[in-house]
């Protein structure tokens, strides 16, 4: 089972275009084509699932470069999708967790925990 990255695409190209574009080279079991969560647009790319990895290969070669829709087609094998465990980290500053201070803006070697509380204003 192979599956294929289909990059490229025009944003009008259906799932059903893309089925019959890679039957010419053998047998689809899925295709999926990526869309916005906010528009619902298409995002211009695209995943197809081949059982033949022979068959597969001619679609790479036949198709990659071809074009569709006024595109280009780039297509070759998906890398599969990297873990993640959370929120991307940034490395720049201004976006996300701060430089290096904790809680409250108290350095490493002192715990906020040790430091007197503030009075709290009443919630009424």
């Amino acid at each position: 089972m192979k599956n294929l990255f289909v990059g490229n695409m025009s944003f009008q190209t259906t799932e059903s275009e893309l089925t019959a574009l890679f039957q010419g080279f053998g047998q689809v079991t899925r295709v999926h084509v990526a869309m916005d969560r906010e528009t619902g647009r298409a995002r211009g790319f695209a995943f197809v699932e081949m059982p033949n990895d022979e068959e597969a290969a001619k679609a790479i070669a036949g198709l990659n470069g071809k074009e569709v829709g006024g595109r280009a087609l780039k297509v070759n094998e998906a890398r599969p999708k990297e873990a993640r465990s959370g929120p991307p980290r940034s490395s720049g500053s201004g976006s996300g967790g701060g430089g290096g201070r904790g809680r409250g803006g108290y350095s490493s070697n002192e715990d906020y925990r040790d430091a007197p509380r503030q009075p709290r204003e009443p919630r009424w």
